[in-house]
């Protein structure tokens, strides 16, 4: 299986502690976000994951034990972007601490290993067009050497989010400019030997050299592995995501990030909330085993094509 750490909340940044327990304790638990007591028990051994992917805007609290996951094929997913503290409050200093991070995660696992996102993109009058290019290039130049992968998106107005983009200000996108600022950090992107690829966007942008692309990336994985892997699209994102199958061992309203554009948060009461919950030996993120709950042990297996594995090893 591919491991999925976490679209739902930021583990590297904020329960790495947790991660490295479970994967001690080779399993993890996760709550089913519809029926609340409905609990899947997941295997984290080695032999059934195939690779991990890690998404966070700070893996600073990771760096120094990454040798604890000897035995995982794993890459970043690094979300670094021009925001300020009106849109990102609860992030540490970008220049000062993030980018020093990512040259550093970079510098132990390779650059094809650490994957850059610039997203979500959205315009206000402060966020302009002109204002993002001028962030995105600047990034660029200093992770310049350390990925080979920039992601972008345009944000898309979920309605739990709604308020908080009005108080941004923020503006409806227009397609000319839209297409405009793609073609430019295209541009950007190829003069820093980056690929620049889409995720989940409905927008066509192949004439400016930008690819849809795929968080849950198969070719990025097998070539990882050295392997052909067996596992299909990802039938619970939505129709213009390009991943595969996962298994997300995150929990909803935990990120104290307090990104306005996330929509993985009710509201601040919520994290508070949920964080309150939070127990480093617990087997479900900020939760714990209920009385009621009915925990299930999921099926799972290693997606390899172990014929081709053995062909690249002997090759």
């Amino acid at each position: 299986m591919i491991l999925s750490v976490s679209r739902r909340t930021d583990v590297p940044a904020y329960y790495s502690d947790w991660f490295f327990e479970r994967i001690e304790a080779g399993y993890a638990c996760v709550r089913n976000p519809v029926s609340r007591h409905q609990v899947s028990r997941i295997s984290l051994a080695p032999e059934v994951v195939d690779c991990i992917v890690f998404w966070t805007k700070n893996p600073a609290p990771m760096l120094e034990r990454l040798s604890l996951l000897k035995g995982y094929m794993y890459y970043f997913q690094f979300t670094l972007t021009g925001y300020g503290r009106d849109v990102e409050p609860g992030l540490p200093d970008k220049k000062r601490v993030l980018i020093p991070a990512f040259r550093s995660l970079a510098g132990s696992l390779g650059a094809e290993r650490v994957i850059w996102r610039y997203d979500p993109i959205f315009f206000s009058e402060r966020y302009t067009a002109d204002y993002h290019l001028q962030a995105f290039t600047q990034i660029a130049d200093a992770l310049e050497g350390y990925t080979k992968r920039v992601v972008i998106s345009f944000l898309d107005f979920y309605p739990k989010i709604r308020k908080n983009l009005e108080r941004l200000g923020c503006d409806p996108f227009e397609e000319e400019s839209l297409c405009v600022l793609a073609g430019k950090l295209a541009r950007t992107a190829k003069s820093h030997g980056m690929e620049i690829v889409t995720c989940a966007e409905k927008a066509d942008l192949q004439k400016y050299g930008i690819a849809h692309g795929s968080c849950m990336d198969k070719e990025l994985i097998q070539r990882l592995c050295g392997c052909g892997l067996e596992a299909g699209k990802d039938k619970n994102q939505r129709r213009e995501c390009g991943c595969m199958e996962s298994i997300d061992i995150g929990a909803y309203d935990t990120c104290p990030h307090g990104c306005l554009y996330c929509y993985a948060n009710q509201s601040g009461a919520a994290v508070a909330g949920g964080r309150k919950k939070y127990r480093v030996d617990s087997p479900i993120l900020c939760s714990e085993i209920l009385p009621e709950d009915r925990v299930t042990e999921r099926k799972v297996r290693s997606w390899k094509r172990l014929q081709e594995s053995l062909e690249s090893y002997f090759s």
